[in-house]
């Protein structure tokens, strides 16, 4: 199998891999941050980037390595001790050669780090195992020898393994020179704490609605500026992204409909819904139907908690219906109790493979059963 056709861990379907990104928008203060840095010529050896996942991490880490690879070093003093240049942009041409490089995977200064393929099953393994991370060794090694910098990306950090994480903190421990390390991150809580301490942080935020939009149209997402997706991906792009592939605006539109007819719920829609998600071969619509299940639920609480719905309506009717489902505080709590109990019974149901469509009946019980409480 080639690396054309070998899937990619750190690839959204459908959308374009960070590294074929050009732009990022909404994070102009996380860059100045390496910026600022730079200039100032203390360039940390690791970084860690954080954030809500999708909006833009790895495209920021990407762009940080175009810009390092293809900056030249500053030897510094010279005749006439000239002075470093400065930079107010990570932006590097497209034409440049690194940049043609990264595209083609051929950049001997590059090294990235992701969930790799189990030959035997052809599948992305679950985590970063410690034979990636031996991987990274080989090319510190091969790579000393041709000088100039290197870099290395390991998106996510969040999923290596004990063993790999271990290894990687060697590195971290007495980094080799010139070499830059970029550690992605959704949930920083989860490294252990030694990595964390000897990375200098980068912190990403959601999108804002113009910046959410911008995005979408340059990853190539149909209705890029629909509200109702902006409110549903929490300024997340590629929540955004797996929302349009996946039918997420439906979805929630389903959900939103079966609960408007409260205090008896539309059984046959409900029925219908479950069904679709037990069908064979949809199990990321599965897991998206869940996460819009817990959505509703964060609405609801969110509505009760200070009395107006959220706007944008995410789906049409939304406001008249989370309003009468939340009508004040106490409900509010209501609603945040059960929507933990359903994360917790739901999880816990895929991880002892309960029937999908069951477990959606299930949600909409017991989200039912508070409503007439």
């Amino acid at each position: 199998m080639s690396d054309d056709t070998l899937p990619e861990a750190d690839r959204v379907e459908g959308a374009p891999h960070p590294r074929e990104t050009e732009r990022l928008f909404g994070q102009s203060q996380a860059e100045a941050g390496f910026l600022e840095a730079y200039n100032a010529d203390r360039l940390h050896h690791a970084w860690l980037m954080t954030g809500p996942r999708g909006v833009g991490k790895a495209t920021l880490a990407w762009r940080i390595a175009r810009f390092l690879l293809a900056t030249p070093i500053h030897e510094g003093g010279g005749l006439f001790g000239d002075a470093p240049p400065t930079f107010d942009t990570l932006d590097i041409s497209p034409d440049h050669p690194v940049a043609h490089r990264l595209l083609a995977r051929s950049e001997p200064g590059m090294f990235a780090i992701t969930r790799s393929v189990n030959e035997k099953t052809g599948k992305l393994r679950d985590m970063i195992t410690v034979d990636d991370i031996r991987g990274l060794t080989h090319f510190l090694t091969m790579s000393a020898a041709e000088g100039g910098r290197r870099v290395v990306i390991v998106d996510a950090a969040d999923e290596m393994n004990v063993n790999a994480a271990n290894a990687l903190l060697k590195m971290l421990e007495e980094p080799p020179a010139l070499t830059t390390m970029l550690l992605v991150s959704h949930q920083p809580s989860r490294l252990l704490p030694t990595i964390r301490s000897r990375c200098r942080e980068l912190r990403l935020t959601p999108l804002e609605a113009d910046d959410m939009t911008a995005a979408l149209a340059q990853a190539g997402a149909e209705d890029n500026d629909d509200p109702a997706l902006a409110a549903l991906s929490s300024g997340s792009v590629g929540e955004a992204m797996r929302l349009t592939r996946l039918g997420g605006l439906e979805m929630y539109q389903e959900i939103v409909g079966i609960f408007a007819t409260m205090p008896n719920p539309d059984r046959p829609r409900a029925l219908k819904l479950a069904e679709a998600a037990a069908a064979r071969g949809a199990e990321n619509r599965f897991e998206l139907l869940l996460t819009m299940f817990d959505t509703f639920l964060a609405r609801l609480s969110r509505t009760g908690a200070t009395g107006v719905p959220p706007l944008p309506e995410a789906a049409r009717g939304e406001a008249e219906v989370l309003q009468r489902l939340a009508p004040n505080p106490h409900k509010a709590r209501q609603w945040a109790e059960i929507a933990q109990e359903i994360s917790s019974r739901t999880r816990h149901g895929q991880a002892v493979n309960l029937d999908p469509a069951a477990l959606v009946l299930d949600t909409v019980f017991k989200i039912t059963e508070t409503a007439l409480r």
